[in-house]
């Protein structure tokens, strides 16, 4: 029914990029986001064994030089200098790169956590290019809101950006593929203009949802046109309908577009249960997006992002992590030092889907998407041609030339391949995150009877240590 060949990857030993300092932030009082979500998926890594079928590599922090590939000067220099300590010096630019307010905090080492995250998809990146491997994971990155001067939705630098920019030195065409129950609109818009990245996002959309992008009708512009695809789903989506749209819509995709490397966002804010999601997906069904995608036998690497119900956060990458290294395990998880995060089932699949809630994604819905985005492809010139030698000297020139390194001469001038926030042809990008902390599901994000972390009082100052 899909195209979905049944061979393995020739290269199959993992690359799996991590760093232990990347658990050791902490956003604040009462903030979602949780750092330490990494230090126990690792944990269950470790104990599942997981590291005996992988090469394990203990990635760097990304340079300057490197992040100045997508975000501005001025921006890492800010983000740089800023700490709570010294945040009253720079009132006059919190605005300006949209830092300082609930979503995205001034907490200590903000630019250290940034080059951990970014380190970590240019390492894996630089595996697949090398030729290494076919498949790698970095599970600290996937922070697909940030813009090239400003932070957004919890993220401050787009570490998606710079892998898919080392990806495109070597290979043709990449595509991107967000499973994040928010849209990827940094992703999408810095390569709204170039058709040598397709991003595909599923996300739920209902006009106001954060970010309030990802409408069927963003679809790129100039070069890009037809280049990004969006999927807008509804409430409680369960397994078996997620997994029908997401495999024809992949499946036509990869028929299409042809891309020569895949990078995969599996922010697990799409599980059931998360308190910022609205989808009603386990475990398991997340896991089978990772086995679809890895089954065409093309490079891939996957990459985390959100997901605010940290034990399941840490059991959903840990189950992706045994599909990436072709390793099964048990369901009991192993004895393990965080185990009282995990109760009281101590499962790696537990029921987390709520058989109650009425899946608002109708078949009738989902085939009407299916047919519009057939449509949408049917206007895609089929794999553009870029000659493999044809290496960029630098990434600025690959921005400037539009994405494309011989860019049509009757193609509208384009500065740079990375648009500006304003310039966008849908009204729709000019919706900002309007405090989600105290829109959907505000009782969930503090210790009270709707707490899901276990965290109690100490809110998420986890007693972990790495």
């Amino acid at each position: 029914m899909f195209n979905k060949p049944q061979s393995t990857h020739s290269k199959d030993r993992v690359a799996y990029c991590f760093n232990h300092d990347a658990g050791n932030f902490h956003y604040g009082q009462g903030h979602p986001m949780k750092p330490p979500r990494l230090t126990l998926t690792h944990n269950l890594v470790m104990n599942y064994g997981l590291y005996k079928h992988m090469d394990v590599f203990h990635t760097r922090r990304a340079f300057d030089e490197e992040i100045a590939n997508f975000h501005s000067q001025d921006y890492i220099e800010f983000l740089k200098r800023i700490s709570p300590n010294n945040v009253n010096n720079f009132t006059k630019f919190l605005s300006r790169y949209n830092l300082g307010i609930d979503d995205c905090p001034v907490f200590e080492g903000v630019y250290d956590f940034c080059r951990l995250s970014c380190g970590g998809s240019l390492e894996a990146a630089r595996k697949l290019t090398s030729g290494q491997t076919s498949l790698a994971i970095n599970w600290s990155g996937g922070l697909h809101h940030a813009r090239k001067s400003e932070a957004s939705g919890f993220c401050y630098t787009n570490d998606i950006v710079l892998a898919a920019l080392e990806l495109l030195r070597y290979y043709p065409r990449v595509l991107y593929v967000d499973i994040d129950v928010h849209h990827g609109d940094g992703v999408q818009e810095a390569f709204y203009a170039s058709n040598r990245v397709l991003s595909v996002s599923f996300h739920k959309y209902d006009g106001h949802f954060f970010p309030g992008t990802g409408s069927l009708d963003e679809i790129g512009t100039h070069l890009g046109k037809y280049y990004s695809l969006n999927v807008p789903l509804l409430d409680y989506i369960d397994d078996n309908s997620y997994a029908y749209i997401f495999k024809h819509v992949l499946s036509m995709v990869i028929e299409t577009f042809r891309p020569g490397a895949i990078i995969m966002q599996c922010g697990t804010d799409s599980l059931a249960q998360d308190k910022l999601g609205t989808f009603n997906i386990s475990v398991h069904g997340h896991g089978e997006c990772v086995r679809f995608l890895k089954s065409f036998n093309i490079p891939l690497m996957t990459v985390g992002g959100g997901g605010y119900t940290i034990r399941n956060v840490s059991r959903c990458w840990t189950y992706e992590t045994s599909i990436m290294a072709n390793t099964p395990v048990p369901d009991a998880l192993p004895e393990n030092e965080y185990m009282e995060y995990f109760g009281p089932d101590y499962r790696l699949n537990p029921q987390i889907v709520d058989s109650h809630l009425e899946n608002a994604n109708s078949r009738a819905y989902l085939d009407q998407l299916r047919i519009q985005i057939a449509e949408i492809l049917r206007y895609m010139e089929t794999a553009p041609s870029v000659q493999m030698q044809e290496l960029p000297p630098d990434l600025q020139g690959f921005m400037e030339n539009g994405g494309n390194w011989k860019a049509d001469e009757e193609e509208d001038n384009i500065e740079n391949d990375l648009l500006n926030y304003k310039e966008r042809e849908s009204p729709i990008y000019y919706k900002r995150r309007d405090k989600e902390l105290t829109e959907a599901h505000i009782n969930e994000l503090y210790d009270d009877s709707n707490d899901q972390d276990h965290d109690g009082n100490t809110d998420d100052e986890l007693e972990i240590e790495v």
